[in-house]
């Protein structure tokens, strides 16, 4: 059973999403803080974590800053009233999955943490993966979940390691945008959504970080590539 947590000063709003997820068959823990979160993370390892912007004692940009400084893997999804983009960037560059904005509708996130449920499953039992030569060989083991750019390890968040996972499954192809959001984040985004060229940048960012040509192209129009040159 994956367990979800759910961080929000909202007693009624956390009830309401711990009954709903536990009809739907997680195992769903609360916390009213981010301290409270910190403490849960350590206490029951969530897999998914639904976490609030605005808290007392620590927000949710913080907790989730401190997570992945300490390399936690969880899948997070953001909630907020702040649907500004620069909101949404910021929250995606701390290390958000995914960003739901307040009021939402309660099917709505069942279906976005049903897509990261799915990104949790896939991940045990796939062969590494190559591409490239020399010292700009990428490699990527998704068992170990550790990704490589010749010797040079690469840190990246969970989406960050699907999103190159799914290139490295189809080397040379051109994939469309709304292909890429389907497989990575189970579901298309649609509209204005800038999730996805967020996202490849931040791949291209670490990638080319040491001078190394360009691997992931973008086709106007269409969508991404990962080729060489």
């Amino acid at each position: 059973m994956i367990t979800v947590l759910i961080v929000d000063d909202d007693q009624r709003l956390l009830r309401m999403l711990q009954r709903t997820l536990t009809y739907e068959g997680f195992h769903a823990v609360t916390a009213t803080n981010g301290e409270e979160a910190l403490a849960q993370v350590d206490a029951c390892h969530p897999e998914i974590v639904i976490l609030d912007w605005m808290m007392p004692k620590m927000d949710g940009l913080e907790v989730m800053e401190r997570l992945r400084a300490e390399q936690n893997q969880a899948f997070i999804l953001m909630l907020t009233a702040r649907d500004a983009v620069e909101n949404r960037v910021e929250g995606l560059e701390t290390g958000a999955d995914d960003y739901l904005t307040k009021p939402f509708a309660p099917p709505e996130l069942v279906a976005r943490i049903h897509a990261l449920q799915r990104r949790v499953v896939a991940q045990p039992g796939r062969q590494p993966l190559h591409f490239g030569s020399g010292s700009a060989t990428l490699s990527l083991d998704p068992v170990a979940h550790t990704a490589n750019l010749g010797d040079v390890p690469l840190t990246l968040t969970p989406t960050e390691f699907d999103l190159l996972a799914f290139f490295m499954l189809h080397p040379r192809q051109v994939l469309e945008r709304s292909q890429i959001l389907n497989a990575v984040w189970g579901y298309d985004f649609g509209g204005d959504d800038n999730v996805l060229e967020v996202y490849v940048g931040y791949l291209r960012k670490k990638l080319e970080a040491e001078g190394h040509p360009r691997l992931i192209h973008t086709v106007r129009g269409v969508g991404y590539v990962l080729r060489e040159g």
